[in-house]
C-alpha cells in the first residue's frame, strides 16, 4: 500500500486546506467513501480532513493532483476525439457496477465519470449525452 503522510522537504505553508481538499474531491466526481479506498484509510479519517479536524498530508494533496491529473488527460483525450465528430455523443453510466463492467480497467467511480463527462461537455459544442443501455456489457 502507498504511504500518504508527508515527503520530506514539504513546506507547511504549502499545506491543502480542509476546503480546497472538499472542493477537488467534489470537482473530481469522488465520493467520500471512495477516496478512502482509495489512500487506504477509513471514510471518517476523509470526513475529519473535510471538517478541518485532521491535518491533510501532503502526500494526500500529492496524490489529490495525480488524480486531476489523470482526469485531465482523459478530458483531454475525449475532447480531442471529439471535437472532430459531426454530431458527437458519448456514454455515461448510472452505476459503479454498469462502469466497470464496460470499462474494468478504470478503476474510478461511475461518479467521476459523470463529472469528466460534464467537464468535456463544456468544451464539445453540441455533446449529446446518454446513459448507456442497461445491461450493456
Amino acid at each position: 500500500m502507498t504511504d500518504y503522510t508527508d515527503p520530506p522537504g514539504m513546506p507547511d505553508d504549502e499545506r491543502m486546506t480542509d476546503a480546497e481538499f472538499r472542493v477537488i474531491r467534489d470537482w473530481l466526481g469522488l465520493t467520500g467513501d471512495w477516496l478512502a479506498a482509495h489512500l487506504n484509510v477509513s471514510p471518517r479519517t476523509v470526513r475529519h480532513w473535510e471538517q478541518g479536524k485532521y491535518v491533510i498530508p501532503d502526500g494526500v494533496r500529492l496524490e489529490l493532483e495525480n488524480l486531476e491529473a489523470q482526469t485531465g488527460e482523459f478530458v483531454g483525450n475525449a475532447v480531442a476525439a471529439l471535437l472532430d465528430v459531426p454530431e458527437p455523443g458519448v456514454l455515461t453510466y448510472r452505476t459503479d457496477a454498469e462502469y466497470h463492467a464496460v470499462h474494468p480497467e478504470v478503476p474510478f467511480p461511475a461518479s467521476w465519470h459523470r463529472a469528466a463527462v460534464a467537464r468535456i461537455a463544456q468544451e464539445v459544442p453540441g455533446l449529446a449525452i446518454a446513459y448507456a443501455p442497461q445491461g450493456e456489457g
